[in-house]
């Protein structure tokens, strides 16, 4: 094809999901002329399976994209409709806000955004190669002919690359949702030594709300104290709905095994490995054979529409065995079929071909973002996207990559994880993937990043004197309890206890059962949101778990520091296991910690490299 010159940029993103929206928020509102490139204007922020964002760890992302100065967070609480906060039966490093998001709105918000954002263009059309030049990223070229220049590449395809939609004995080459998919680009990669990876993912039915019977199933109720995602987002006061709760039956598994030879995951129809995390209800029938019932819930997809999203019931039975299976459930007798469920298999890349910056190890200039690298979930790849972004900006400005570590952020983790380990099937954070969760909670997601945000340009004025002030708000409540003294006529009045102790009113915070908020309303504070209260609560309570932890985080950041020289052959290293050398050979570890957590790179590997590089220093 001949190509016309289309223009130049500092940075092209490709794809405009939630990894590809951050990727191009960040560079343009760090003063990098951008371009967003979409097959579809109305796939932008499109949410193809659940209409929700947050959720156990997931929460924790979205805030750390908020402390970050990206988008995800705001856009959220513009558009929730029902909000809570998982887990408050547990401790505070495991609860995490889950929204429930009207995902037009959603769309059209987030489009609204990036229309108005400087320094940003975006534009339809389909990227079908990459231009390489002495082994730097210049440019790509389109299916519509364009051949654009950039300093910058960020690959952001979500699960588009050679998408194929499969439904019973039906498939079709397709995106999600009946969107177009991107048949070019695979090829381009593959041609460029990228080695690919057939992933699987899946989504339920979409049915009727008038064809429900609300009787039949338990409503699930939103938190009336809203804490919001955004830090910027203060107090929300809104009418929210409820979700609902339902589940299967023996009558409903009895149909999927009778079915199950239809079943394309059974029949080898689909190649491509899905999330054990969250399987199909096939799956969960065939693995779990004891189980007599699982889990549904019934949730709205926006106020202005019927479709209800059965979450639970992935599945890619053909449909009329889905129609038959769904009308054994209660309240789904009558249900009526909007959407099919379905399963799309697509491509993504071995995601150790990058670095912790996102950048590839190959070529120059090339940064890949969400589930391209092999992630699952909205928000692990608007984690990756802002972290691209910011990485593709500063590699254009000459300047080191900012890469978080696993004892600052949840987005440390998750990819040092995908870059360090790989991952066999699409990944998913969850919170026992972060060692030191109890310091990475999300009620101090701001504490943690928002200064790492204003140090790289993303943060603003007014997000920086937000966090300034409650930084220092929550500083001078806290010297305020520790200065304050329990008396008799207060503890009455804060839980009718006859109390005759000297304890200060931090300690008596410290107890399970005393909320900050029941001390605010007997003593004079500066006002404070719930979010902040909040934070106060679980710095105090949690305050010599969380002091042990610190200790434990710098026993590992000896490691981290201690760095390790990169293109090493490490082939030359006596010692060495031999799938030691070839794991470090080809991952590059940066330092012996990323070195350590290498699978395949054992104890007796690392004892060798602390004595090789050890001994090197001294000669």
């Amino acid at each position: 094809m001949n190509y016309y010159d289309a223009g130049y940029y500092d940075v092209i993103v490709v794809g405009a999901g939630h990894a590809g929206i951050e990727a191009a928020l960040a560079p343009a509102r760090m003063n990098k002329k951008t371009l967003l490139l979409t097959l579809n204007l109305e796939s932008i922020g499109f949410m193809p399976c659940n209409p929700s964002i947050g959720g156990t760890s997931k929460g924790h992302l979205v805030r750390e994209i908020d402390a970050l100065g990206g988008q995800m967070g705001i856009s959220a609480d513009a558009t929730f409709i029902q909000i809570k906060m998982l887990n408050r039966g547990k401790g505070p490093a495991v609860h995490s806000l889950r929204a429930q998001i009207d995902k037009k709105q959603y769309h059209l918000y987030m489009k609204g955004v990036l229309e108005n954002t400087p320094n940003l263009d975006i534009k339809m059309d389909e990227v079908t190669g990459l231009c390489i030049e002495n082994g730097k990223i210049s440019g790509i070229t389109t299916a519509y002919g364009a051949k654009i220049g950039c300093k910058a590449v960020i690959l952001s395809t979500g699960v588009y690359l050679k998408g194929r939609v499969i439904i019973g004995e039906y498939y079709h080459e397709s995106g999600p949702a009946g969107f177009l998919g991107a048949n070019e680009l695979s090829r381009d990669l593959l041609n460029l030594g990228f080695k690919i990876q057939r992933f699987k993912t899946g989504t339920p039915a979409r049915v009727d709300r008038r064809t429900i019977d609300f009787s039949k199933v338990i409503p699930q109720y939103g938190d009336e104290d809203i804490i919001p995602f955004s830090f910027m987002s203060g107090e929300i006061n809104r009418n929210q709905v409820p979700c609902y709760l339902t589940y299967t039956n023996e009558r409903t598994h009895e149909i999927i095994r009778a079915n199950i030879h239809r079943s394309p995951l059974f029949s080898g129809m689909i190649k491509g490995t899905g999330p054990r995390y969250c399987p199909s209800i096939e799956d969960k029938v065939v693995k779990f054979p004891d189980r007599e019932r699982h889990q549904l819930f019934i949730e709205p997809e926006g106020l202005n529409n019927n479709e209800m999203y059965i979450q639970g019931m992935s599945s890619s039975l053909p449909e009329e065995v889905q129609i038959s299976f769904y009308r054994t459930i209660p309240g789904l007798e009558n249900a009526r079929f909007m959407r099919t469920a379905y399963a799309i298999e697509y491509d993504c890349i071995d995601p150790t071909q990058v670095k912790l910056s996102l950048e590839s190890k190959s070529i120059e200039g090339l940064f890949f973002a969400g589930q391209i690298n092999g992630s699952s979930g909205y928000e692990e790849a608007a984690a990756q996207g802002i972290m691209a972004g910011i990485n593709a900006s500063r590699f254009i400005d000459g300047e080191e990559p900012v890469i978080l570590g696993r004892d600052q952020a949840y987005i440390g983790v998750l990819i040092d994880d995908l870059a360090t380990k790989g991952t066999n099937e699409p990944y998913r954070m969850m919170t026992s993937r972060a060692e030191y969760r109890l310091i990475l909670r999300q009620d101090n997601a701001d504490m943690r990043l928002t200064q790492i945000g204003r140090n790289i340009g993303l943060v603003t004025d007014e997000r920086y004197d937000r966090f300034m002030y409650k930084k220092d708000l929550m500083e001078r409540s806290i010297r305020k309890l520790e200065s304050s003294y329990a008396s008799a006529p207060i503890m009455k009045k804060i839980n009718g206890e006859d109390y005759s102790g000297s304890n200060s009113m931090l300690e008596i915070l410290r107890r399970p059962e005393i909320a900050l908020r029941q001390i605010t309303s007997v003593m004079e504070f500066d006002e404070m949101d719930s979010d902040t209260m909040y934070a106060i609560e679980a710095e105090v309570k949690y305050k010599g778990y969380i002091e042990k932890q610190l200790r434990q985080v710098e026993q590992f950041r000896s490691l981290e520091n201690r760095l390790l020289p990169q293109g090493y052959d490490y082939l030359s290293i006596s010692g060495l296991s031999s799938e030691g050398k070839m794991k470090l050979q080809d991952l590059q570890p940066l330092n012996i910690g990323q070195a350590s957590r290498i699978s395949g790179v054992s104890p007796a590997d690392i004892s060798v490299l602390l004595i090789h590089f050890e001994k090197q220093r001294h000669e």
